[in-house]
């Protein structure tokens, strides 16, 4: 089954043309929009209290994402490029 079209403009949209861009397929995709579901909800400033962890990809500690940008704060692209580069590392 593939996923519904993100709304244009939301974080899912902006994650889904980064994910085409690197050539990954919607399958990827998928896997991206489930796994960020359930670790921030797609919020950008989705913090966890206990760990301390930040943003959409839920980066600990969330200033690992200033790598990807200075707006990693409050930029949604900032950080769904640094979670993409995270998993690809994984």
């Amino acid at each position: 089954p593939s996923a519904a079209v993100p709304d244009p403009g939301s974080a899912q949209a902006i994650a889904h043309d980064k994910v085409v861009a690197r050539g990954w397929g919607e399958d990827q995709f998928n896997c991206l929009v489930s796994l960020w579901n359930k670790e921030s909800g797609w919020r950008v400033n989705a913090a966890n209290s206990s760990s301390g962890a930040y943003g959409i990809p839920q980066a600990l500690p969330g200033s690992k994402m200033a790598s990807a940008g200075a707006d990693w704060e409050t930029n949604a692209g900032t950080q769904i490029e640094w979670g993409l580069g995270y998993v690809s590392g994984r």
